[in-house]
């Protein structure tokens, strides 16, 4: 597996938390500012030039978006509310009569809000396997948007993001990718053409499931589109509070040790699944037989992360029994946190195999997990 060059760079950024120190008493953790707005002086000077109100100016949020922004080589950053905040903001950069490509078996909730947008605003929606270069080819046209998902979630696809960035530039697409299940630290898809970067920061940035945001990166702080996308978040509101801010930046600190731990024990559990003879599949990146495999190997330095898929033989009764007998995964949706997480999706995502089990892998001991899944699978 290929080793990042200068590995100790990213793990010294986030334990740092890119050098911040309480400038007023010299503490090595920043301390929460929860005032909305900020006094003048006698002239009407502002006290801080850098804080005015809290919508705009946030020392906390500049903090975590230069961590990020560094971390993905990138020339600017926003930290939004949510992932979906953060999916919004680019989505309404596109105008009425636009054109968006989509990749199909992504994120449901980003599908979902996507499509009824375009509905919404009359904008052409293509939907294409963009795991499938070529069939991604065949219906390319100029666009406004190409959106991508690598790895994508649930199905755990490989897309290809430097020859999507040809492709790109060749329809004067603006080339999003969602890196989420790879975090910043497996991954940089500014490095290989991408446009803007978007995460979940609630999952593996965070890594602690108690933080709502989204966080979206640019190869060029000028462009026109990150220009809008700056100007949508400010007007309508779309910020994250300071205790948020403090939180993420909290988990962003030991973001490099539970990837590293987290990918470790995802293959490992990858390849128990693969060898079970009650699994009928195993979605995972990191496996050699895994169809995106030698392009993931390329694209993610250090890993293939936390999240995997398997579909049981005997359908969905056989993934549902499995999934009631497991103990240290818990039953709920999300994924990145130190907690292991199985979900049902069929439950909720009907277009989902019913026999499929999703699940995120957290820092347990690796064979705990195995051991727990081995009971469930009998």
């Amino acid at each position: 597996m290929t080793q990042r060059k200068n590995a100790d760079s990213l793990d010294t950024l986030f334990a740092q938390a890119n050098g911040a120190i309480d400038e007023q008493t010299g503490g090595v953790v920043p301390p929460i500012q929860s005032a909305t707005t900020f006094v003048r002086d006698a002239d009407n000077v502002l006290h801080s030039a850098n804080n005015s109100y809290a919508r705009d100016d946030n020392d906390l949020v500049r903090l975590g978006e230069s961590i990020l922004s560094r971390a993905e080589h990138a020339e600017a950053g926003l930290l939004l509310p949510s992932g979906m905040a953060a999916v919004a903001s680019v989505m309404r950069t596109v105008p009425n009569g636009g054109c968006i490509i989509l990749q199909t078996g992504i994120y449901w909730g980003a599908t979902k809000w996507i499509r009824e947008f375009c509905q919404r605003r009359q904008v052409e929606l293509i939907e294409v396997d963009c795991a499938d270069f070529p069939a991604l080819q065949s219906v390319a046209k100029p666009a406004d948007i190409l959106w991508v998902e690598t790895p994508s979630n649930p199905y755990l696809k490989t897309v290809d993001i430097a020859a999507c960035s040809q492709l790109a530039r060749s329809i004067g697409a603006t080339l999003v990718v969602d890196s989420t299940a790879a975090s910043p630290v497996l991954s940089q898809p500014l490095d290989h053409g991408a446009d803007i970067v978007m995460h979940s920061a609630t999952k593996v940035i965070n890594g602690h499931s108690d933080v709502l945001a989204g966080f979206l990166a640019c190869a060029d702080a000028s462009s026109p589109r990150w220009e809008m996308i700056c100007t949508d978040r400010h007007d309508a509101g779309a910020v994250i509070g300071s205790f948020e801010a403090w939180l993420l930046i909290r988990g962003m600190r030991t973001l490099p040790l539970r990837i590293q731990r987290m990918s470790e024990s995802a293959l490992k559990v990858a390849h128990f699944l693969h060898a079970h003879p009650k699994v009928e599949t195993v979605l995972y990146p990191g496996l050699p037989s895994d169809p995106g495999h030698e392009t993931a190997s390329r694209q993610m330095v250090g890993g293939f992360g936390c999240l995997l898929s398997c579909q049981l033989k005997g359908g969905k009764s056989a993934a549902l029994t499995a999934i009631g007998k497991l103990h240290l995964f818990k039953r709920a949706t999300s994924l990145g946190g130190v907690e292991s997480l199985v979900e049902h999706r069929h439950t909720i995502e009907e277009t989902v195999p019913a026999n499929l089990l999703r699940l995120s892998v957290g820092i347990e001991d690796a064979q705990d997990l195995i051991a727990d899944l081995e009971t469930a699978l009998g």
